[in-house]
């Protein structure tokens, strides 16, 4: 209700303000006012709230505050584009409401096209920084181009220039959700989606309204001598089909007036989508919870027939073990195979300094801790104590592993290998194994991909102050 009251009077504040009223009018800076007291009392009841629907610890969450700016901008920029650009194709061009809206379509075509792939590649490949990065970077470049069109400029070359618009848009809109869902607790999972929803929402109410405000504020200093260099009628400053009816000497001083004013609404979204590139800039990448842990066969649902080959149903055979087995944990097979010269608490720091220097060439105490939510001083001890013992080294924040730690790694590849053949040896749909060396081969590329993505939450209760490791036999 609070939220709700704060953006209605930002909204209405910047759709009135500079055209019903000035902005220093008392009813404008009273929307201001109150929508600054709604903001205050919406941040205080969040903070005491036990289930907020938008907490403020999200924003202590770095990722998930970028991904909220971002989303904002994306959607200021975006409705934008979708509110005047079939303004300028009817005022500028000629075009009717029916063809103005068919020659958005390549604008369409590029966010559909580019907002599927980014997600099929994130779910891949699990880094996702060079998408909003890209996506804002095409916005700003199709907004500057789209500031130079004029009455001249050839449809052919407005549709590639959005095609480049849509292709940006669709790169930052829908990837910003999946980053926040997935760099998420699982508490925060809803609060955190529907807030960056929330903020795209609000970004294209804004986008709507100030781009509007700044519309009429640029048009109104052209159409007067528009209206007077053509001697046109007033109609045809309000109606694209009366303007186009006119001799072209009475119709283009008002065309241009549309054109200009237009043009510099694109300028302003270009620079909103530069701000965004350059925060872009900022998002920091870490490891997407669980990417390759999601089933990955509908076809045995669906009646669809066997076309997968032997490796391939290996690997669906391993992800449904791994989603059916809740007992794969450090300590389990630590416990059941005892091959290990570190305790659980130990073999989990190894395997996050070897996940990080797997996805970013780097191990930084502090960005693990951040993914956690935890404050880094809880895990110091666990990695001080590898350093200790000699199983990874320290500079400063940076870690890694030395040869000892390289062979923890090892075995606990290993202990995972002995788990999974056990498993499978009475797993229903492996009966087409591969030959022995194949199987070896494929079960080492599984094995390593597990280690390397799942996040071994579950297993943070063993991080205990003290008696973290063993010592090396």
């Amino acid at each position: 209700m609070v939220i709700t009251l704060a953006t209605t009077a930002l909204i209405t504040a910047t759709s009135l303000g500079g055209s019903t009223y000035s902005w220093g009018s008392a009813p404008i800076m009273g929307l201001f006012i109150g929508a600054t007291v709604a903001l205050g009392v919406f941040v205080w009841v969040e903070g005491r709230a036990p289930a907020g629907i938008l907490p403020p610890r999200l924003f202590r969450n770095q990722v998930f505050a970028v991904c909220s700016v971002l989303s904002l901008m994306v959607g200021f920029a975006m409705l934008g584009a979708l509110t005047f650009v079939p303004m300028y194709l009817r005022y500028v061009d000629g075009a009717s409401a029916t063809v103005s809206g068919l020659r958005t379509l390549p604008m369409v075509v590029g966010l559909l096209t580019t907002s599927v792939g980014a997600g099929i590649m994130v779910g891949r490949t699990g880094r996702y920084k060079i998408f909003p990065v890209a996506g804002t970077g095409l916005m700003a470049v199709a907004f500057l181009l789209m500031s130079q069109m004029d009455e001249s400029t050839p449809a052919l070359v407005q549709s590639l220039y959005l095609v480049l618009l849509g292709a940006g848009i669709g790169l930052s809109m829908q990837v910003l959700i999946l980053i926040v869902q997935n760099t998420s607790r699982f508490e925060d999972l809803g609060v955190a989606t529907s807030g960056v929803t929330f903020f795209r929402v609000v970004g294209a109410s804004f986008g709507a309204a100030i781009f509007g405000a700044l519309f009429a504020t640029f048009l109104g200093r052209r159409m007067g001598p528009a209206l007077v260099a053509g001697d046109a009628p007033v109609d045809a400053a309000h109606s694209p089909a009366v303007l186009h009816r006119l001799p072209h000497y009475v119709a283009a001083p008002i065309v241009r007036a549309y054109a200009e004013s237009l043009n510099q609404v694109f300028l302003c979204a270009a620079f909103v989508a530069l701000a965004g590139f350059i925060l872009a800039l900022f998002l920091r990448e870490v490891p997407l919870a669980d990417i390759h842990d999601s089933p990955s066969c509908l076809g045995d649902g669906f009646a669809v027939p066997r076309t997968k080959s032997p490796e391939d149903v290996l690997e669906i055979a391993v992800t449904h073990l791994l989603h059916e087995a809740p007992e794969v944990r450090l300590p389990n097979l630590a416990a059941a195979y005892q091959d290990s010269e570190l305790d659980v608490a130990g073999l989990w720091g190894v395997l996050r300094i070897y996940q990080y220097e797997r996805f970013f060439d780097t191990a930084r105490l502090t960005d693990i801790a951040q993914h956690l939510h935890l404050p880094h001083q809880v895990l110091e001890p666990v990695f001080d104590r590898l350093v200790q013992t000699g199983y990874a080294s320290r500079e400063g924040d940076t870690l890694s592993l030395t040869p000892a730690g390289l062979g923890q790694i090892e075995t606990l590849s290993g202990l995972l290998r002995r788990w999974l053949v056990d498993h499978l040896a009475v797993a229903p749909g492996v009966e087409q194994q591969p030959d022995h060396q194949e199987f070896e081969a494929a079960l080492q590329r599984l094995t390593d991909g597990v280690l390397v993505q799942r996040d071994w939450y579950e297993d943070l209760d063993e991080l205990a102050p003290a008696g973290t490791l063993v010592a090396a036999k």
